[in-house]
C-alpha cells in the first residue's frame, strides 16, 4: 500500500535554532553542519537566493517520499508552500498524488507522484511547474520515516482531530484516535494518525488535512523555547531524512526574515474529478483529473501570494 507521509520544513531548524539571538557558537556550528549535510542541488543549484535576500515572497516545493531500500520512491506528498513576508502569510497547496499530469522530461502522462521516481526532485519540480504554469526553483524532500523521528525529536505534538476512529493497524490495531484535541506523543502514533484514509469519509483529502495539521504542530513545537534543549535530536532527525537545495544562508535568512509567516497559514487542496482509464492489459487505473479552470485557479492563488 502506498504510504503518505507528512513533510516538514528545513526552516524548522532555522526558526528553532537560528532565528533567535544569543545562542552559543557550537550551536550555530551544529546547525550549519546539518544544513551542509542536507544540501543537495539535484533539483538545480540556487545558492544565495536573491529573493530571500531582498525579502520577496518565496516558493518551495515540499516532497514527502516513501523511500525504500533499492527504490528511490514516489513523492506521495506534494505541497506548494509560498512564504510572503510582507503579507505575513504562509500558503500551503496540497497536490493529490494521483493527479494526472504530463511527466516533463519522461515523455509520459501519469500520476504526478511518479515524476520523482523517474527523475528525482528536478523532474518533480518541472512537472509541477508545467501543470500549474509557475516557476518553483527550490525543493525540500523528506523521507517518510522522518515523521517518526521529528515528532519524537520535539517530544510529541498536539493536534485537533475532526473524526473518531479505531486504528486499523497503521500504529496499533484497535488504538482509539478520539475526536477533539489529542496528543501524538511519539512518532509511531503520529504516523498512524496521518496514514489513515479508509475510515475517513474525505479519503485522501482528509488525510492531507491531518498531514498539514501535523506540519504546523511540529513547526510550532520546534519553535518553542521548550524544544530548544532538544536541538541535537531535531538536527539528527533532519540529517537522516531531509534533502534540499536551500543553503545554510538561505535557511538562516528564512528564519530571521520570514518567521512571522507561520502566524497566518492558508491551506488549499487541489480539486478534481475521478477518472478510471483502461491499461493495455485491460485493467483500470485511477487518476484525479484536474480541469483547466482548476489549474488556472491554483496558478492565480500562487501568483497572488507571490505578489506584494
Amino acid at each position: 500500500m502506498l504510504k503518505k507521509i507528512f513533510i516538514t520544513l528545513a526552516i524548522v531548524v532555522g526558526i528553532a535554532l537560528v532565528g533567535g539571538g544569543g545562542f552559543a557558537w557550537y550551536l550555530y556550528h551544529s546547525v550549519k553542519t546539518t544544513a551542509n549535510k542536507i544540501y543537495d542541488p539535484a533539483g538545480g543549484s540556487e545558492k544565495n537566493s536573491s529573493a530571500i535576500k531582498n525579502l520577496e515572497a518565496f516558493p518551495i516545493l515540499l516532497l514527502g517520499v516513501d523511500e525504500r531500500k533499492g527504490d528511490v520512491g514516489r513523492s506521495d506528498t506534494m505541497i506548494a508552500l509560498t512564504l510572503n513576508p510582507t503579507k505575513k502569510t504562509m500558503q500551503m497547496i496540497s497536490v493529490p498524488r494521483d493527479t494526472k499530469a504530463e511527466i516533463v522530461g519522461h515523455g509520459t502522462v501519469s500520476k504526478i507522484n511518479s515524476a520523482y521516481a523517474y527523475g528525482g526532485p528536478k523532474m518533480a519540480l518541472n512537472t509541477f511547474n508545467n501543470l500549474f504554469n509557475v516557476n518553483f526553483k527550490h525543493y525540500l524532500r523528506i523521507n517518510m520515516e522522518g515523521l517518526a523521528d521529528l515528532v519524537d525529536a520535539v517530544g510529541g505534538v498536539t493536534v485537533h482531530n475532526d473524526i473518531d476512529w479505531h486504528d486499523e493497524g497503521y500504529y496499533k490495531k484497535g488504538y482509539h484516535y478520539q475526536k477533539g484535541d489529542i496528543t501524538l506523543d511519539n512518532g509511531a502514533k503520529a504516523l498512524g494518525y496521518v496514514r489513515m484514509r479508509h475510515l475517513d469519509p474525505r479519503g485522501d483529502f482528509g488525510r492531507n488535512q491531518r498531514q498539514r495539521d501535523v506540519i504546523m504542530a511540529v513547526i510550532n513545537k520546534a519553535a518553542s523555547f521548550g524544544s530548544f534543549s532538544k536541538y541535537q535530536d531535531i538536527l539528527n532527525a533532519v540529517q537522516k531524512n531531509v534533502k534540499t537545495n536551500l543553503t545554510f544562508d538561505d535557511m538562516k535568512n528564512l528564519a530571521s526574515k520570514y518567521r512571522d509567516c507561520k502566524q497566518n497559514v492558508q491551506n488549499y487542496e487541489v480539486k478534481g474529478s475521478d477518472d478510471w482509464e483502461k491499461t493495455s492489459s485491460g485493467s483500470k487505473i485511477y487518476f484525479l483529473q484536474i480541469s483547466d479552470d482548476e489549474k488556472e485557479r491554483v496558478h492565480q492563488m500562487i501568483q497572488d501570494q507571490l505578489s506584494e
